[in-house]
């Protein structure tokens, strides 16, 4: 765990275009399209398991400012979103903070049937079809907060802001991203500032030539991962690039069902991040994939995806044999 604080540490400190990179999710570095949460009404077979999506945000303890966390098209309706029918979905945004946001159980389970909106709620505004064009395609902005108002979490950074995001009446497909900034009105990073998730739900890209990424940290702990993800449509594949391991290809789910493949830790990965490559088959041409996804180490625990790769982006450290001349 020292490590960890170590990396993250180090992340704050890197250029102010990494941590600029690091703070919207999805993230630059992630190169997926928006995050996506359906009406509670809606099939699960169009990519949402259970119509819920958490998202946290941390902020270095040295930081003073107030802070603002903003959202992208919250609404449901206009060319952003996934339509179902008519526009019939509401959609609710709440900020927490306090003790319990983020170290309750509930707020890192897989099946949301617990308490996830542990914490002190912040604020919280729900969202149907803006028919007047106030926030579709447009920014909405909740704050100002104090970053004290977050739980205090050294472990994973300093003071963390919970975002539950959930489909509360409907069956239509909201598209949405995030941002922390410093200011109301515009993007601006906080140094040393990150998002991370523990299961997360987003919109493949319909270019099929871009490559889409997620990057768990492996701490010393680790010595295998599972990961389990649901309603790909088998549309391509889904690889490691890691220290040790260069393309090691983990299970794809079909429609409406889930996928599980675990993946042993190499000594080589122990303190870095994982490269988790989701690539589409460019045959298929597969259009509105919405997709779930999350990893369990060997204990059954949930693990972190971060906004920005810990210690870098790896790289597989490959070795050419050469045989000695008899």
């Amino acid at each position: 765990m020292k490590k960890l604080l170590f990396y993250l540490f180090l992340f704050g400190c890197l250029a102010a275009t990494t941590t600029v990179s690091a703070q919207p999710v999805p993230a630059v570095d992630e190169n997926i399209t928006a995050l996506i949460t359906f009406g509670k009404e809606a099939d699960k077979a169009w990519g949402d398991d259970d119509f819920i999506q958490i998202i946290f945000f941390s902020i270095p303890e040295s930081y003073q400012t107030p802070v603002y966390i903003r959202v992208y098209d919250p609404d449901v309706g206009g060319a952003v979103d996934e339509l179902q029918g008519v526009w019939n979905t509401r959609t609710t945004f709440s900020i927490f903070g306090g003790a319990g946001a983020c170290s309750s159980k509930d707020a890192q389970k897989i099946e949301r049937d617990g308490n996830y909106k542990s914490g002190t709620m912040l604020a919280s505004r729900a969202f149907a079809e803006d028919k007047r064009g106030q926030y579709d395609g447009k920014w909405f902005t909740f704050g100002p907060f104090d970053p004290k108002a977050g739980e205090l979490l050294p472990d994973y950074g300093g003071y963390v802001f919970k975002i539950v995001v959930e489909g509360t009446s409907g069956d239509d497909g909201n598209m949405y991203s995030l941002f922390l900034s410093t200011d109301a009105e515009q993007n601006r990073a906080i140094e040393g500032a990150f998002a991370f998730y523990f299961k997360y739900k987003f919109r493949l890209h319909d270019n099929v030539n871009e490559v889409s990424h997620i990057y768990p940290y492996i701490d010393e702990r680790v010595i295998a991962i599972k990961q389990s993800n649901f309603d790909w449509d088998s549309d391509g594949i889904i690889r490691i690039i890691s220290p040790s391991k260069n393309g090691e290809k983990m299970a794809v789910s079909g429609d409406n069902n889930w996928a599980t493949s675990e993946s042993q830790i190499g000594k080589d990965d122990i303190n870095s991040s994982l490269d988790i490559q989701m690539i589409k088959d460019k045959t298929k041409k597969v259009k509105n994939n919405n997709v779930v996804i999350y990893l369990e180490n060997q204990y059954g625990e949930l693990m972190p995806f971060y906004s920005i790769p810990i210690g870098g982006i790896p790289k597989y450290k490959y070795s050419i044999g050469i045989k000695p001349k008899r």
